[in-house]
């Protein structure tokens, strides 16, 4: 009778309450992907053990069945399914046959997420912003300063979006340098150079840069968009070296500023040719906006296809609900796929052109991805531009890259295979 007493305890203490699983698929059924992501991070953020199935259903999410997260899924209107432990084993066991390009990724801690941007930016004009306050996905919003005294130890994502690490204001100067939002950002920049001790902003924004870098040698994980990319790059490589005209920092520019350039300490480009101009919307030929000839209606991306259990972390990366997505365009739209360097992964390129629109790599223990173009859902954001409105776009692929970058740092990662 004590023996018999011992297993009905045991088995009552082993029994799960909850004998099944929520999937939230993030295929074509999917009534909103990027609420979906949401959640998952919410249930993360709850020490619920969830799961991304990669490339089932369009990379779906396996959370344990719980009635709060059945609750948040009503009310943000995001389509899901309870199955039962039988269902999930069949699926776990159709996922890890090794002739099927599926895999499951643990993920463990939801990532503390900061955003790069002055106190005075708007965030309807940042598309990160928008697509995490539309997920409800928390972040906090750091800028030069805060980065500087070192708050970035306290966060695992760190988003650089529509800024110039160059100190030329984002070359504005030749449109803009009468308008009245262009003078109070210089202004705005000038005084916080001044206040943290540097005499030039080019100065300000390198030091920035090279935290940043060191942030990620360190184990952080970086996601840049349009001109957040490829100045931050120009910046490393010209350390030392003064590549503003006089309208941007009071004195010339170095003449052998392009020689001098270092290509070994940037992260993704190389043997790029900076622009001198100051009248030209552009900081150098790493960006293709200027000559590509592609007309809006055929302005696509093709993701590239990666073996989930090879190679996860850019299958991860590239989970979406279809392989082949619109274009838009940015300050920095694509990338001149001559000048990435050969360690890079491209993940997503336009056609048979010369140009990279998504791009992965790594540093030291962290990682970076850059994604060109400034909103995926405006083709070609202007200044003033209203903002637009995600509960229009809430089954955005284009959206989702975003979202894939955000959940990745959550994500128990497996070694590479050799």
């Amino acid at each position: 009778m004590k023996k018999i007493l011992t297993w009905l305890i045991f088995s009552i203490i082993t029994i799960p309450v909850f004998s099944s699983q929520i999937l939230i698929p993030m295929d074509n059924t999917q009534t909103d992907h990027l609420k979906a992501y949401g959640i998952t991070y919410w249930a993360i953020q709850n020490t619920l053990e969830s799961y991304w199935l990669l490339n089932y259903k369009g990379g779906s999410f396996l959370i344990p069945n719980r009635p709060e997260i059945e609750e948040i899924c009503i009310l943000r209107n995001v389509t899901y399914q309870i199955i039962s432990d039988a269902e999930v084993n069949s699926i776990l066991s159709y996922i890890s046959q090794n002739d099927i390009n599926m895999d499951k990724i643990k993920l463990v801690k939801a990532p503390r997420v900061a955003v790069y941007a002055p106190k005075t930016y708007q965030p309807w004009d940042d598309a990160v912003m928008m697509v995490l306050t539309y997920a409800e996905i928390p972040y906090d919003v750091l800028y030069d300063e805060e980065i500087l005294r070192g708050d970035l130890k306290n966060y695992d994502w760190l988003h650089l979006h529509h800024e110039d690490f160059t100190g030329q204001y984002g070359k504005f100067w030749g449109s803009y340098r009468n308008a009245g939002w262009y003078q109070a950002q210089v202004q705005e920049a000038e005084a916080q150079a001044q206040k943290l001790g540097f005499a030039k902003v080019s100065q300000l924004k390198l030091s920035v840069a090279l935290t940043i870098k060191e942030y990620i040698f360190n184990g952080g994980f970086l996601f840049a968009m349009c001109s957040g990319t490829d100045s931050y790059d120009i910046a490393l490589a010209a350390e030392g070296v003064d590549i503003c005209g006089p309208m941007f920092d009071g004195d010339p520019m170095d003449p052998a500023a392009q020689t001098k350039l270092d290509f070994t300490k940037t992260l993704a480009f190389e043997n790029f040719t900076i622009s001198t101009n100051p009248y030209e919307y552009e900081f150098s030929n790493i960006d293709v906006t200027n000559y590509r000839t592609v007309q809006q209606t055929d302005d696509y991306f093709t993701l590239f296809e990666f073996s989930a259990k090879w190679d996860p972390v850019p299958t991860m990366l590239c989970q979406n609900h279809t392989s082949i997505l619109e274009g838009f365009m940015g300050q920095t739209t694509a990338f001149n796929k001559s000048l990435i360097k050969p360690n890079v992964v491209i993940m997503g390129e336009y056609g048979n052109a010369n140009e990279a629109r998504y791009i992965h790599g790594e540093y030291g223990e962290g990682t970076w991805t850059f994604y060109g173009g400034h909103d995926p859902e405006d083709y070609r954001h202007l200044v003033g531009d209203p903002p637009t409105d995600l509960n229009l776009h809430a089954n955005s692929p284009t959206y989702r890259l975003i979202l894939n970058n955000v959940l990745f740092p959550a994500a128990k990662k497996k070694k590479q295979k050799t």
